[in-house]
């Protein structure tokens, strides 16, 4: 089965959707198809939120996610749309998985995925430590498997999730994974510093630091050391416009350039449900759609403070003293003349002291000189992002949430914090990687700052992911999918459960889906047979 059939009179209670990134498009073609009247908002022209795109010159960049993991949660919710990610994207899988260098190193380290790869990266690093990376990655498998059965796929209405016989015959071991910093967790594990570095960076995925994530994200390196790192071709775009397409096709009504003004609500007992949603159209005029659901897939600050009345705040801005953001971002998108042979798709450049470099993002203060950066070549795979015999380059740069720093722009044209910003990194990328050259063969540069968050997304303190997941702020402790003050309001995106990123927002989108469907059991809703699949059986 696919998603829930409608409630009963579902078509005269019409579902509006604010914000049309990767969880606003997932969460109203999953309505739609369970035949809901959805309509969706966007204030941007085009759609996916911060997976953007950014064209010029033959130059092609994805402005937002670039690493494709997790991929059966991404292909689950294609299925329930009726189809699969393998029909409706081309997907490779990355070899090496990414390069990374190391600061004080002169060699760059290949990190290919497979469990043997791995180990004979670490071997190398370090003899002996293959055994106890087989180990670690084997916790970090079961980790993986319990918090997707138990804790992605649940909005933690109840608490009943927690009480099932996996959960609780590793519940001395949870409290271990929850306790513990994901650098604590490592370091006891491993001496070498390379090797801290490489299981410990994914935590700037989940918006934070090794120093403050819990140990429990040790399940990231399963993800890209055993499962493997994929691209669909195109880009993060093409996932986008995928979605795009499968939500019309489902019935969802799309309106960009639609700025959401408020969520009107009315009484309901003696609590407040949502009514309608007021907006304004691309020519400034006012428009007001009916709606009995009303799906927030935006920034909660931004949907709670400016969209509602203060006494109908779930969580007011008080609580938002006591939250982290998480980091904001300089962006550099770089077409480069000429090939660069030196890097792979995706590459990380750490430096040596990590504790300064995470320190001045959470405290705000300007970065080193050399800092820690990822930078992506999606034309080491695909040819369509840049012209022929030239480069495709994306260099992120994590940054303290100060919006005050400004915004990018054009050939140098931003703020000059982001611009000085983006030269360093630059510069540093080509004397750590030997492209001497590389300043000079700059064609195309485009900036984006932590401003560009507010602005373009109305991101809390410019958050470039989301919040945090600091222990606060990660399962049950992340807020929730739907209003506590206003009936028929629901949340989905990187604010909230289960968190940031791609694969994240999609499983929210699907907790939203549960809720307005009434669907209380927990996990992952059952996926349709597609006809391919029974083709498949009946041979």
């Amino acid at each position: 089965m696919g998603p829930a059939a409608p409630p009963r009179g579902s078509a005269e209670k019409p579902v509006v959707v604010i914000g049309g990134g990767i969880s606003g498009l997932a969460t109203a073609g999953l309505l739609a198809k369970a035949g809901h009247r959805v309509t969706l908002l966007e204030q941007r022209s085009g759609l996916g939120g911060r997976s953007g795109r950014y064209e010029r010159d033959g130059f092609r960049f994805d402005t937002g996610p670039s690493w494709y993991l997790m991929p059966e949660v991404i292909d689950h919710w294609f299925r329930l749309m009726g189809t699969s990610a393998a029909e409706q994207l081309d997907l490779v899988r990355l070899d090496p998985a990414y390069r990374t260098w190391f600061e004080g190193h002169a060699e760059a380290a290949e990190v290919r995925s497979g469990r043997e790869h791995a180990v004979g990266l670490f071997e190398q690093l370090q003899s002996g430590s293959g055994a106890p990376l087989r180990r670690y990655l084997d916790e970090a498998a079961e980790t993986y498997r319990l918090a997707k059965d138990h804790f992605l796929y649940d909005d933690f209405a109840s608490f009943r999730g927690l009480a099932h016989p996996q959960v609780l015959r590793r519940a001395p071991r949870l409290a271990k994974l929850l306790g513990w910093s994901l650098d604590r967790y490592v370091r006891e594990r491993f001496a070498e510093p390379r090797q801290q570095q490489v299981l410990g960076y994914p935590a700037v995925f989940l918006g934070t630091s090794p120093f403050r994530a819990p140990a429990m994200y040790h399940l990231m390196s399963h993800l890209d050391l055993d499962d493997g790192v994929y691209y669909p071709m195109g880009g993060f775009a093409a996932l986008v416009d995928a979605m795009e397409r499968l939500a019309r096709e489902a019935g969802v009504r799309i309106e960009t350039r639609a700025t959401v003004r408020r969520i009107i609500t009315g009484p309901s007992g003696e609590a407040a449900r949502c009514e309608a949603v007021v907006w304004t159209d691309a020519d400034g005029t006012q428009q007001r759609t009916p709606a009995r659901t009303v799906v927030a897939a935006a920034d909660l600050h931004h949907v709670e403070t400016e969209l509602l009345p203060a006494q109908l705040r779930s969580h007011p801005e008080p609580a938002w003293r006591r939250r982290d953001p998480g980091p904001s971002a300089v962006l550099v998108c770089l077409g480069v003349r000429g090939k660069l042979p030196e890097l792979a798709h995706h590459n990380l450049l750490f430096t040596r002291d990590w504790k300064d470099n995470f320190g001045r993002i959470q405290a705000g203060r300007a970065l080193a000189d050399e800092t820690s950066i990822y930078v992506c070549k999606p034309s080491a795979t695909d040819d369509g992002v840049a012209p022929a015999g030239d480069e495709n380059l994306f260099i992120l740069v994590p940054t303290p949430a100060a919006p005050e720093w400004g915004s990018g722009g054009d050939d140098g044209e931003g703020s000059p914090i982001v611009e000085s910003v983006a030269d360093a990194a630059i510069d540093q990328l080509a004397a750590w990687t030997g492209v001497a050259d590389l300043r000079g063969r700059i064609a195309v540069r485009r900036t984006y700052g932590p401003g560009d968050f507010v602005d373009g997304f109305n991101a809390w303190r410019g958050s470039a992911l989301g919040a945090a997941h600091t222990l606060r702020q990660s399962a049950f402790l992340r807020p929730g999918n739907r209003s506590g003050k206003v009936e028929g309001l629901h949340y989905a995106g990187s604010s909230v459960r289960p968190g940031i990123g791609v694969p994240m927002c999609l499983i929210s989108a699907e907790l939203v889906l549960k809720a307005v469907q009434g669907i209380k059991k927990p996990g992952a809703l059952p996926e349709p047979e597609l006809a391919a699949d029974a083709a498949g059986s009946s041979a």
